[in-house]
């Protein structure tokens, strides 16, 4: 079976809190994640638990749109959401070390979507499972490169 979980850590030159800020703030994910072109809030005002915002996503073959919900928000030490019926999970977390912030992007594919992609895909829910792990594994040390060079680099 495909893995389901991936995290990469960053050190960031900037304060747990500063940084969760930047990271929290879902409308600048497009600046910075391969695949996300945007992002925009739609129920909740902003950054805290149970906001929703919508995703767009773009890769060669296609264009989609996922809604999310914020399912954790403390700043300067978690930020997470779930995307659509809590298929798959993307976490931050900061954690201060000297002289700035250990940042970790996780993603891990949930139970529910590995159910949900059997209903979808039948025999080809594997395959589109690699596929979105793959792009985890590709994307998060992009994401977190262009967040770091966002962060010390305004």
């Amino acid at each position: 079976m495909t893995e389901l979980n991936y995290s990469e850590s960053i050190f960031v030159a900037t304060s747990p809190e500063e940084l969760w800020d930047i990271v929290s703030d879902v409308t600048r994910m497009g600046e910075w994640s391969p695949i996300c072109r945007a992002c925009w809030w739609d129920e909740g005002s902003g950054p805290q638990v149970g906001s929703w915002f919508t995703g767009r996503n773009e890769t060669p073959d296609r264009v989609w749109e996922t809604r999310s919900r914020v399912i954790a928000a403390e700043r300067g030490r978690s930020f997470a959401f779930e995307v659509g019926k809590a298929w798959t999970r993307w976490s931050y977390t900061f954690t201060p070390t000297s002289g700035g912030t250990t940042l970790t992007e996780s993603w891990a594919f949930l139970p529910a979507g590995v159910a949900g992609f059997g209903e979808r895909y039948g025999e080809e829910a594997e395959a589109q499972i690699a596929i979105r792990s793959e792009a985890a594994h590709v994307g998060i040390p992009i994401t977190l490169a262009a967040i770091k060079k966002s962060a010390e680099h305004p």
